[in-house]
């Protein structure tokens, strides 16, 4: 059994506490585990994004002061069968009916700059790594493939869905497929908006390791305990896979930049599916709250 160390005190806000992220420190595995605990639903609202900001900045600081010696971060959710919806429907259905396209980019810009912090491992030696007991869609599918590790519970579910009304997955999915996968069939899988399982993805190399259900935390820490002594070897390959494949944010942006164009020519009817999705996203939080 491991030990951690709650970061989480009581008064000002210290390093490591946050408001819509939860996240503790365990010594024996030099491992900083953090995880969302979103107020409103389980997708990225601009008070997770700021979180977001302030992890990275926290876990910079912690790795230059040696405060901890973080050698690998775990991010996962505390939201029962769910890691990630996505984007802010809600925020860009306001934003695209105001013709807010500054709002819409911004929000993107945002979003992208950080998978792009999180793939660069924010160049430090540490690894990371995507915890999913819980299904991830849209933004949600995006961001883990940013982490250099994506551990899945099987059973869990991944996709893209954002055709379904008229979009298209704009926070790095294409950049990030195509490098894995090629060009062909990242976009068959854009244009599919199909459903994948993490058995699927596992098999298309996108997840790594597989977990039984409920045993996602414990496949985390037995890959950690296995694979520790090679970690610089490791930090050094993933660079290296980076080296040979760039991805700069100013890909990312102009991406979002293309997204943000073509959110604003939805109609009033894609507008209405899209509101849709938010309603039974609210009814998944009630559910999980009763």
């Amino acid at each position: 059994m491991t030990v951690e160390h709650s970061l989480n005190q009581p008064g000002a806000r210290g390093l490591f506490e946050y408001d819509e992220l939860e996240a503790s420190f365990d010594p024996q595995l030099d491992t900083l585990w953090t995880y969302m605990r979103q107020k409103v639903r389980p997708s990225f609202t601009p008070a997770l994004l700021a979180d977001f900001v302030q992890w990275q900045s926290d876990i910079e600081m912690a790795c230059a002061s040696r405060i901890m010696p973080i050698r690998y971060v775990v991010l996962g959710s505390r939201f029962p069968g769910v890691f990630s919806l996505g984007g802010d429907l809600d925020l860009f259905a306001a934003h695209i009916r105001n013709g807010n396209r500054d709002a819409l980019a911004g929000y993107g810009h945002a979003c992208v700059r950080l998978l792009h912090r999180n793939m660069l491992t924010l160049d430090q030696p540490i690894i990371t790594i995507g915890l999913v007991e819980g299904d991830a869609f849209g933004g949600g599918f995006e961001a883990l493939m940013s982490f250099n590790v994506v551990i899945a519970e099987r059973g869990t579910s991944f996709g893209l869905p954002e055709t379904a009304f008229g979009l298209f997955p704009g926070m790095g999915a294409h950049c990030f497929l195509s490098r894995r996968l090629g060009a062909a069939h990242a976009e068959r899988m854009i244009l599919s908006g199909q459903t994948y399982s993490a058995e699927e993805l596992y098999e298309l190399g996108i997840v790594h390791a597989l977990a039984e259900p409920g045993q996602g935390r414990a496949e985390v820490e037995s890959y950690i305990r296995q694979n520790r002594r090679r970690h610089s070897g490791h930090c050094a390959i993933y660079k290296a896979s980076r080296a040979v494949n760039p991805l700069s944010v100013e890909e990312l942006e102009e991406v979002v930049d293309l997204w943000a164009d073509a959110a604003l020519r939805l109609t009033e009817m894609d507008l209405k599916l899209m509101q849709r999705l938010v309603k039974a996203q609210t009814r998944l939080l009630a559910r999980s709250a009763a």
